[in-house]
């Protein structure tokens, strides 16, 4: 081998062994501000469900957990037992929400009908909960997120993240999310 190729193998070294792919959120600061326009979040009017433009600044005030997922079973499986754990806490509504961001365009082929109309039962059975259907998937390409996954956040009520993890949450991660929750309530 000569000097050339070795030298261009070793640039290329870093470039190979470098994470595919990582977000962009970071413990301490605000969420990177962008809106879902195509769809947007749900709205109960009476028994129907509407729609209405929604944007990151709408998160302050409350302590939040953002569940940002692919519009697919297996995002939605990966942090069931964290939501459940949520559940079963009986956080205040009046100072904690849950915002669950459902990615549209990153459901199986054939499905986006089905996921809006799951995203529609879960805001009738979970009135309290804000649900916001992304079509175009514009949360998880502005905050860089894997495709078919789950991202959980946690926000203060001044809107600064203090967890977040993408993928599966371990039971120490939740225990981990569940104690700052706590914390800031």
């Amino acid at each position: 081998m000569n000097m050339k190729s070795l030298l261009s193998l070793c640039a290329l070294l870093p470039a190979l062994t470098l994470p595919a792919h990582a977000h962009n959120l970071t413990v301490g600061q605000p969420l990177p501000s962008t809106s879902v326009t195509d769809q947007g979040e749900l709205i109960l009017q009476g028994n129907d469900v509407v729609y209405q433009p929604w944007q990151t600044s709408q998160l302050s005030g409350k302590v939040r957990v953002i569940q940002a997922i692919a519009g697919r079973s297996s995002a939605k499986e990966l942090n069931a037992p964290f939501i459940e754990t949520i559940k079963s806490a009986n956080l205040p509504h009046d100072k904690y929400q849950t915002t669950t961001i459902i990615n549209q365009d990153d459901a199986i082929w054939g499905t986006g009908g089905f996921v809006k109309s799951s995203a529609e039962d879960s805001k009738k059975e979970f009135a309290w909960s804000s649900i916001v259907l992304d079509a175009k998937g514009q949360v998880r390409s502005r905050w860089e997120l894997k495709e078919e996954s789950s991202a959980i956040i946690v926000l203060d009520p001044a809107g600064q993240v203090v967890f977040v993890k993408e993928g599966e949450l371990s039971r120490s991660d939740i225990d981990q999310a569940m104690s700052k929750i706590q914390s800031l309530l």
